[in-house]
C-alpha cells in the first residue's frame, strides 16, 4: 500500500467573507505570526507541544490558534461549523433520527448538504463505543486493524468512519491513491450490505475529528451502556480507578488494549497525512456517580488517565498527527463542576472546549448571553476555544448574534440534534431555517471554504 499523501490546500484567512488559501506546507500568515505576541495570545505552533508534529497537523492548528486570536484582539473573526456523525447509530439503529429506519453512513453529515446546500466544514466520528457486541471487533479487515477479529456484524461502522475520515481531508470520490474505497462504496462482509458514503465533490472538504466513547477497561462487551460509570466497577469499587492508571494492574492492561484499538485506526490517518482533533475523557468533571467511568473522579487521577493516554499514543505508539482537545462539561453547578482541577496542563491539550447542555438559546445559563459564561471560563486556558458539543446551531432565531459576542473558533453540532432527537420521540431542535442561517452566514467556515 502505498503512503503518498493527498495533495492539499488550507483556509487560511479569517476576515469575514474572504478566503486565503496556501498550499500545504507553505504558512501565509506572517502578519498574525508576528502579532500574536501580546500577553492574551494563544499559542500558535503545534510543536511547543509536540516538536515532532506533522507539517499537517501544525497547519490545521495554526488556522485554529490564529481564528482565537484574531478574535482576542476584537477584530471581525470567523467559526469553522462542525458536525458530529454517530455512524453506530445511522447504520444500525432504525430509531435514530428523523425517519424510521437504519442510514447509510455519513447522514446526518450529508443532511447539513440537504438542508442548506453546503456540507460543514469539521466532520467528528467515534471508534467508540460499539454495538452491544463483545470485545472490540472490525468488520472488515484491514492493514491497521488486522490484530482485531473480523467480519463482526455491527462493527462495520469502524472502517466506514476511517474512510470518511479521509474523504472529508482529501476528497469522495478519490483518485486511486492508495486509500481504501476511494469510491466511498463496498459490501460489507459481515452483512452483504451495500454501504455508500456521501459524496463531497471529490476535493478537501474540511477538518477531521474523533471521539473516543470507550466503554470501561476490560468490559467484555463494547456498547454505550459500558460507557457509562454506573456500569463499570468504580460504581461498586472506589479503588478500581487508581488501577486502571496503575502499570502492571490487570484494569491498565486492559486500559492499553482499548488505546491499541484507537491507535491502530488512527495510525492509517496518520500514514495518510490526514491531522485528527482528537477529544478523548470528555465531560471529565460531571458530578461523582453520574456520566461517564472516567468522569467525577478525583481530579489528579483524571489527569493521570489523560497523560498516560498521550504518552501512548503520542509517544510509544509515534503518531503526530494529533491535535488534543479538552473538552469539559457545562459547569453549572449541578451536573458539571468547575473543571479547572482536571486540566492535564499545556504540554498535553491543543484546545479547550465545551459540551454545552446547561444552555438554550431561549434560556441563556444565568440569564446572560448565550455560551458566554463558557466562553469567557476557557479563555484563562490560552488555547483556541471550541463549542465541541451543542444540542444547537450558533445562529438561531433565538440567538442570531451569538458569535458577535462570543467567537468560538469551533461549533459542532451533535448528531441528530440537527434536525429531530429521533423518530420516536421527535422533539425538533433546529429549523431548518436556523441551519440555513448559520451555514450561509459570511462567519461561518463551511466546507465550500476548503479547497
Amino acid at each position: 500500500m502505498t503512503t503518498q499523501r493527498p495533495s492539499r490546500r488550507l483556509l487560511l484567512g479569517t476576515c469575514a467573507g474572504t478566503a486565503l488559501l496556501a498550499p500545504l506546507g507553505v504558512w501565509a500568515w506572517p502578519e498574525e505570526q508576528e502579532s500574536a505576541a501580546g500577553p492574551r495570545a494563544v499559542p500558535t505552533d503545534l510543536r511547543d507541544r509536540d516538536p515532532k508534529a506533522t507539517p499537517e497537523a501544525r497547519q490545521v492548528y495554526a488556522m485554529l490558534a490564529n481564528l482565537e486570536n484574531t478574535a482576542r484582539r476584537g477584530r471581525p473573526s470567523r467559526t469553522v461549523i462542525g458536525q458530529h456523525v454517530e455512524l453506530h447509530n445511522e447504520r444500525y439503529n432504525p430509531q435514530y433520527g428523523d425517519y424510521q429506519g437504519t442510514k447509510a453512513p455519513g447522514y446526518y453529515y450529508r443532511k447539513a448538504r440537504d438542508i442548506t446546500g453546503r456540507l460543514p466544514g469539521f466532520v467528528e466520528l467515534d471508534l467508540g463505543p460499539g454495538y452491544g457486541r463483545p470485545g472490540w471487533a472490525v468488520g472488515q479487515a484491514r492493514s491497521y486493524s488486522g490484530a482485531w477479529p473480523s467480519c463482526r456484524r455491527y462493527w462495520g461502522y469502524t472502517e466506514d468512519a476511517v474512510d470518511l475520515a479521509v474523504g472529508v481531508w482529501a476528497g469522495l470520490p478519490r483518485t486511486a491513491d492508495g486509500s481504501y474505497r476511494p469510491s466511498g462504496t463496498h459490501r460489507e462482509c459481515a452483512s452483504g450490505a451495500e454501504v455508500s458514503l456521501p459524496h463531497n465533490g471529490g476535493g478537501p472538504a474540511g477538518l477531521v475529528g474523533f471521539s473516543f466513547h470507550q466503554p470501561y477497561p476490560g468490559s467484555p462487551v463494547k456498547g454505550y451502556t459500558q460507557t457509562l460509570h454506573r456500569s463499570s466497577p468504580a460504581a461498586k469499587d472506589p479503588r478500581w480507578f487508581a488501577r486502571v492508571t496503575s502499570p502492571g494492574t490487570a484494569e491498565h492492561k486492559s486500559l492499553l488494549q482499548d488505546l491499541a484499538f484507537l491507535a491502530d485506526h488512527l495510525g492509517y490517518l496518520a500514514g495518510r497525512g490526514v491531522p485528527v482533533l482528537l477529544r478523548p475523557y470528555h465531560e471529565m468533571n460531571t458530578a461523582p456517580g453520574r456520566g461517564f467511568w472516567w468522569a467525577g473522579q478525583d481530579p489528579a487521577a483524571f489527569r493521570t488517565l489523560w497523560r498516560l493516554t498521550y504518552d501512548y499514543l503520542v509517544n510509544r505508539r509515534g503518531l503526530h498527527n494529533l491535535i488534543f482537545v479538552w473538552a469539559p462539561n457545562s459547569w453549572d453547578g449541578s451536573y458539571g463542576r468547575e473543571p479547572r482541577a482536571y486540566y492535564p496542563g499545556g504540554r498535553y491539550v491543543d484546545i479547550v472546549g465545551v459540551d454545552d447542555y446547561s444552555d438554550t438559546p431561549a434560556r441563556p445559563f444565568g440569564g446572560g448571553a448565550w455560551t458566554e459564561v463558557w466562553y469567557r471560563g476557557l479563555e484563562r486556558y490560552r488555547r483556541p476555544r471550541i463549542v465541541s458539543e451543542s444540542f444547537h446551531v450558533p445562529l438561531n432565531a433565538a440567538q442570531p448574534r451569538t458569535l458577535t459576542r462570543t467567537p468560538w473558533v469551533l461549533w459542532t453540532v451533535w448528531g441528530q440534534a440537527l434536525s429531530y432527537d429521533n423518530v420516536s420521540a421527535p422533539r425538533k431542535k433546529n429549523t431548518a431555517d436556523d441551519v440555513k442561517r448559520t451555514y450561509h452566514s459570511s462567519r461561518m467556515i463551511t466546507a465550500q471554504d476548503f479547497g
